[in-house]
C-alpha cells in the first residue's frame, strides 16, 4: 500500500489540512477561513473533513504515516499552563501596535535597530515575536501576572497547535522548531538556543519559552483529535521555510518566492550564516534531525495578496480576488500609475515603519483596470528590490526564481514578474509547496523519504517557465519610477 503524509497549514487567514502521496501528489484538502483572532476551531474541522474525503477515495487513515505542521511565523500567542486558556488574542505578524516600543528600544543604542543583529540575525522592528511579547507584558495585567508566577506559556502558532494536539494541560508538548525560533529574536542564530542576553534585553523569563527542536523528527503523537489519533507529528517548519523545502531549494544559491498574504523570498546560503548589510534577514532555512543546519537570507514584503483583498473589500471594484486578473489584462500597462502597498510600513529591504500606502500617477485617464494592474505590479517591484539586495550581497545574479503561493495562479502576474526581474520565473503545477514542505519534513523523519536526494522526484511534473518579454532598459526605467513612488510613501507615520 502507498504511504501518505498529512500536513496542517495554519496561515494568516485560513486553516487547512492536506494529504500528499509519496511523489507529492495532493490527494485531498480542506480549508476554512477565519477572522484574525485565536483560538479557533479551524484546524480540527479541516482535519475531520479532509479525512472524510480521504476515506471516500478508498484510502485508510492507517496509511498516513506522519503529520507535518507549517504556520504563519512571528504571530504571538500566550496562555496559562494550568488552565490552558488563552490570555490574549493572538498578535499577528503584521500587527504594528509595537511601533512606539520599537522606537523606544532603538533609541537606546547608537546601533539602533541593528543592535541585536549579530546575535539573532534580525533588526528590531514591529515584525518579530519578542516585541509583541514585551508589549503584552507591558500592557496586559493577566499576561504579566502569569509571567511573574511562572505559569505563562509563549509560542508561535506551531507551538500552540502542538501543545493542544498532544494533550494540552494533560501533558501537551511545549516545543517549537529552529525555523520558528529564529523569528522570535530570542534565539542565538549560531548556537540555536535561547540566549540570556536577548531575553534580558526584552525582559522575558526563559521558563515561558518552548523547547527548541529540529524541523524533522518524531516529536509525539496526536492525542486530542479522534480522526488522526496516534499518528506522529514529525515535521515543523515556519511557512516560508516550508516553501523553501517544498520547492526543493536544497543547494546554496537556490531561491524561492512565496506570494501569500505577504511575499517572502528565501535564498539558501548553505551552512554559512550571512549577516546582511543590505536589509535582508538572517534566518534558519531548515534542520533535518541531526543533519547540518541550513541557513538562508530572507526578504520579507508585508503586503502581497492582502493588497488584492484590500482592493476587493475596501475599494469594492472586484467581488472575487480572481477578478483582478481579468481587469488588469484589459489594459497593456498601468497608465503611469504606481501603487506602494505600505499599509503597515515597508519591510525588506527598506525597513521603514513610517511609510504608508500611496497610489501615485493618477490622471483623468486612470480607471479600475489601471489600479488593478498596479496592484499586481506592486509586489513584483518589491520582489525586484529584494532580488537586487541578494545579488548585491553575493556578487552574482540569480538566474531564475522558483515561485509559489496564491498570486502565482495568475499567469499575468507571473509574466509581469519575469518582465520586471529580467529572469525566468519557474512555477510548479502543484503550488501547495508550503504544505508539501511540512509533509516532506515529516515523511523524512519517519523514513518515507530516506534522504534529501529521495525528495528530488517530488512535485516535478508540469512546471511552467515565464521568460521576460520586455527589454532590460524598459524594465529598469519602470523600476526607477517605482523607486520614486516609494520615496513618496515615506515619513507619513
Amino acid at each position: 500500500m502507498p504511504s501518505f503524509i498529512g500536513s496542517i497549514d495554519q496561515g494568516t487567514t485560513s486553516s487547512r489540512f492536506l494529504i500528499f502521496d509519496e511523489i507529492g501528489t495532493l490527494i485531498v484538502q480542506h480549508q476554512l477561513e477565519f477572522p484574525q483572532y485565536y483560538p479557533n476551531p479551524g484546524v480540527e474541522v479541516c482535519i475531520k473533513k479532509a479525512i472524510e474525503k480521504f476515506i471516500k477515495k478508498g484510502y485508510s487513515v492507517n496509511d498516513i504515516k506522519a503529520i507535518g505542521i507549517t504556520n504563519q511565523r512571528e504571530t504571538t500567542l500566550v496562555w496559562d499552563k494550568v488552565t490552558g486558556k488563552s490570555l490574549y488574542n493572538a498578535i499577528v505578524w503584521c500587527d504594528i501596535r509595537t511601533h512606539d516600543l520599537v522606537h523606544e528600544l532603538n533609541s537606546k543604542s547608537p546601533l539602533g535597530a541593528e543592535v541585536l543583529k549579530e546575535l539573532c540575525g534580525l533588526p528590531i522592528t514591529t515584525y518579530f515575536s519578542a516585541l509583541k511579547l514585551k508589549w503584552l507584558l507591558d500592557n496586559d495585567s493577566k499576561v504579566k501576572e502569569a509571567h511573574d508566577k511562572g505559569t505563562l506559556m509563549f509560542g508561535n502558532v506551531d507551538t500552540w497547535l502542538i501543545w493542544n494536539l498532544t494533550g494540552g494541560c494533560n501533558g501537551g508538548l511545549h516545543i517549537t522548531d529552529v525555523t520558528n525560533a529564529s523569528r522570535t529574536m530570542f534565539m542565538d542564530i549560531k548556537k540555536l538556543e535561547w540566549n540570556e542576553e536577548l531575553l534580558k534585553f526584552f525582559g522575558v523569563k526563559s521558563n515561558c519559552l518552548p523547547r527548541i527542536c529540529s524541523s524533522s523528527e518524531v516529536y509525539g503523537q496526536i492525542k486530542t483529535i479522534e480522526a488522526i489519533k496516534g499518528i506522529p507529528i514529525a515535521g515543523i517548519l515556519g511557512d516560508q521555510q516550508a516553501a523553501l523545502v517544498g520547492q526543493k531549494c536544497f543547494h546554496h544559491g537556490e531561491a524561492k518566492n512565496t506570494y501569500g498574504t505577504g511575499c517572502f523570498m528565501l535564498f539558501n546560503t548553505g551552512t554559512d550564516i550571512v549577516i546582511s548589510k543590505k536589509g535582508l534577514l538572517t534566518t534558519v532555512g531548515y534542520k533535518f534531525g541531526n543533519e547540518p543546519t541550513i541557513y538562508a537570507l530572507e526578504g520579507s514584503i508585508a503586503v502581497a495578496g492582502s493588497a488584492v483583498k484590500w482592493v476587493r473589500d475596501n475599494l469594492g471594484i472586484i467581488k472575487d480576488a480572481s477578478e483582478i486578473n481579468e481587469l488588469a489584462s484589459k489594459v497593456k500597462d498601468t497608465g503611469g500609475v504606481y501603487f506602494v502597498t505600505a499599509f503597515s510600513g515597508l519591510f525588506a529591504p527598506y525597513w521603514r515603519d513610517d511609510a504608508r500606502g500611496c497610489i501615485v500617477g493618477i490622471t483623468q485617464f486612470t480607471n479600475k483596470s489601471h489600479i488593478s494592474r498596479a496592484t499586481l505590479e506592486a509586489v513584483c517591484f518589491q520582489t525586484k528590490a529584494i532580488l537586487e539586495a541578494i545579488n548585491s550581497e553575493f556578487g552574482f545574479p540569480l538566474k531564475s526564481l522558483k515561485v509559489d503561493g496564491g498570486m502565482t495562479n495568475s499567469d499575468l502576474c507571473m509574466q509581469i514578474q519575469a518582465d520586471i526581474l529580467g529572469i525566468d520565473v519557474d512555477r510548479p503545477a502543484m503550488r501547495e509547496t508550503t504544505a508539501l514542505g511540512a509533509a516532506m519534513a515529516a515523511g523524512h523523519a519517519v523514513g518515507v523519504w530516506k534522504s534529501l536526494d529521495g525528495l528530488s522526484s517530488v512535485n516535478t511534473q508540469g512546471r511552467m517557465l515565464f521568460s521576460p518579454h520586455i527589454t532590460k532598459e524598459e524594465s529598469e526605467q519602470r523600476y526607477n519610477v517605482w523607486q520614486k513612488a516609494v520615496e513618496r510613501s515615506l515619513d507619513w507615520a
